[in-house]
């Protein structure tokens, strides 16, 4: 319970992202003109990741001096890959046919992911000079 008190008070930012992608992925999205795009779900994937994980890099970055690398990596790039696995699975399983799970909607989330860590990593370099 510590922990997660921790997470709120320090990171309100990326916790309320998070949050916010668990209710969006479980709720049933409404018809627009935009569904006739070629894969604008995948955008709409990358780009949720994208701001998601730098919001935890922006935040990480302005709380902390000292940079730790593996915890911006297990933080800020595996724990969202692993959510968003996690969160496709369980719209292909536990939704009863409402929302489906789709690898390429989790390979646009890790490309958001991915986006947003070669950004954190240049936003770091640029902190540090």
């Amino acid at each position: 319970m510590r922990i997660l008190r921790h997470f709120i008070t320090c990171y309100p930012f990326s916790c309320a992202m998070i949050v916010i992608i668990w209710v969006l992925c479980f709720c049933t999205p409404p018809s627009t003109p935009l569904d006739n795009i070629s894969y604008i779900d995948k955008w709409e994937h990358t780009l949720m990741y994208l701001f998601t994980c730098g919001v935890i890099w922006t935040e990480y970055v302005r709380r902390h001096k000292r940079i730790d690398g593996r915890k911006l990596f297990l933080w800020a790039w595996l724990a969202p890959v692993v959510m968003s696995g996690v969160i496709e699975l369980l719209q292909a399983y536990c939704t009863g046919g409402r929302r489906s799970g789709e690898w390429l909607d989790f390979a646009a989330n890790a490309t958001g992911c991915t986006l947003a860590a070669l950004i954190g990593i240049l936003l770091v370099r640029w902190r540090a000079k």
